[in-house]
């Protein structure tokens, strides 16, 4: 399974989202020094969920990270991480 597979059904139970988008930036990072050039290493996620209701950006960012603590301390490299509530979401468009 690919590590952006693995993000969307890890995301998706925990958090029953409204809407999610997981989007691969490695090709962005290739070559770059730090860059595992797995190809798998750099991703930007929007995750709309209710379960973000009452929380800061710093808790929703420990939220995500804790779901995805595997993936972060091996093959992911980089997570650009955008957690919304629903009504957030509608209003941001």
């Amino acid at each position: 399974m690919s590590a952006e597979q693995t993000i969307r059904e890890k995301l998706t139970a925990a958090f029953t989202p409204d809407a999610i988008q997981v989007v691969n930036e490695s090709h962005h990072h290739a070559g770059h020094a730090s860059s595992p050039g797995t190809g798998q290493s750099h991703f930007a996620i929007r995750v709309v969920s209710s379960a973000f209701a009452g929380k800061s950006r710093l808790e929703r960012h420990r939220m995500v990270n804790a779901v995805l603590a595997d993936e972060l301390s091996g093959k992911i490299h980089a997570l650009a991480v955008t957690a919304l509530t629903p009504e957030e979401a509608a209003k941001a468009g």
